[in-house]
């Protein structure tokens, strides 16, 4: 038995990164270790959280989650990587996804390491979606105290060439989220969703933000025209960047009739409902590492249309499992007008659902535990 920490996201944070952390911990523990998650007590400050709020409803997962880190206070930084240090784990886990935040996990790592103890980190992104003065430095001060990398896209691998040419780094692509119960039947799904069974659905999924490229899904639905008209589209998800652009392009493209608009946090329970309700998942990003949502839609065995950047067509088999376009809205459009013209198109759902073993989160446990 290991003594494991993962350090970053986890409740009562809420999203992605602390789905993932709970979820590899509750692998670990399945395997026989003592996991402890080290998580925020101020994540983002307010002023600079794009979103409506950064906290859970969701009942408190069956964790050992402890509330330490401050990620932008260095005081903090060096109580924690003391308090850390005397726990004497022999695996640290910190997934990175921000170089805003490599001076908090940095500092806190370099104070809690020991010779027993091996640092492991899980890249999100080496190089931002969104780049900011301090980047490069700030990315280069966490990578340096790592001993081992796991990155989930060649791109990220790639990436790490960059700064990193002799620390150990391992290939697993990103597990799916199985975390959000089983799909259930198109009718259930719509009549929670308070949605008509007289359309089909297709469903842009995840936080709103300007590289996702939902403007191009805008003038993909106008390109479209008359075509596709039991379609509607809908668009679940929370802003996290500027929703009026957005919005004036729906009036300006006269698509309004075409969407089913939730732009509120999707919660962990309404998740199910929302990928099996929609025949299709689309991901029209216009850059990308890995997705978790692509994930998410393995679980459920729904296909997708991704774009091709970044790991996203790493994923995806074109015309089998979904399809892989440019980030161009005409390409999109025709995407889906292959797919609605399939007769029976439930049976690519056949194709995703033999994808799932791929993704096992035993996987990426081992690669934790340096057992691949």
């Amino acid at each position: 038995m290991k003594r494991i920490l993962i350090i970053g996201a986890a409740y009562p944070y809420r999203g992605g990164l602390a789905a993932f952390n709970e979820r590899l911990a509750f692998e670990l523990i399945q395997m026989g270790h003592e996991v402890q998650l080290i998580t925020f007590t101020v994540q983002y400050p307010r002023i600079l959280f794009p979103g409506k709020s950064q906290f859970s409803d969701d009942p408190a997962p069956d964790l050992n989650i402890t509330r330490w880190m401050h990620a932008f206070n260095p005081f903090n930084w060096f109580l924690v990587g003391r308090k850390i240090k005397a726990i004497k784990p022999d695996i640290i886990v910190c997934k990175f996804w921000l170089p805003a935040m490599a001076p908090c996990f940095g500092t806190i790592l370099r104070m809690s390491k020991s010779n027993t103890t091996s640092l492991v980190s899980i890249l999100d992104n080496v190089i931002p979606h969104e780049h900011r003065t301090g980047d490069r430095l700030f990315t280069k001060y966490f990578l340096s105290i790592i001993d081992r990398f796991i990155y989930m896209s060649h791109q990220v691998g790639e990436e790490l060439k960059l700064f990193n040419q002799h620390k150990p780094a391992i290939f697993i692509p990103h597990p799916i989220y199985d975390n959000y119960g089983q799909r259930v039947s198109r009718e259930i799904a719509l009549t929670q969703l308070k949605l008509s069974d007289h359309f089909r659905y297709v469903l842009f999924f995840g936080f709103i933000r300007e590289y996702k490229g939902l403007d191009l899904l805008y003038h993909s639905i106008h390109t479209l025209g008359n075509d596709l008209q039991n379609i509607k589209f809908i668009i679940a998800g929370e802003y996290y960047t500027d929703a009026r652009p957005y919005e004036s392009l729906v009036q300006d493209l006269n698509i309004s009739d075409r969407l089913i608009l939730r732009t509120n946090f999707i919660s962990n329970n309404e998740v199910k409902y929302y990928f099996s309700a929609a025949d299709i998942i689309v991901q029209p990003y216009k850059s990308a590492t890995q997705s978790g949502i692509a994930q998410i839609a393995i679980h459920f065995s729904k296909p997708a249309i991704v774009t091709k950047v970044g790991g996203l067509h790493e994923i995806v088999y074109n015309g089998k499992t979904g399809y892989v376009v440019n980030p161009d809205a005409n390409e999109i459009a025709q995407a889906l007008r292959t797919f609605y013209s399939i007769p029976n198109f439930q049976e690519m759902e056949i194709e995703v659902s033999g994808e799932k073993e791929k993704y096992n989160w035993s996987h990426m446990a081992k690669g934790v535990l340096n057992e691949i």
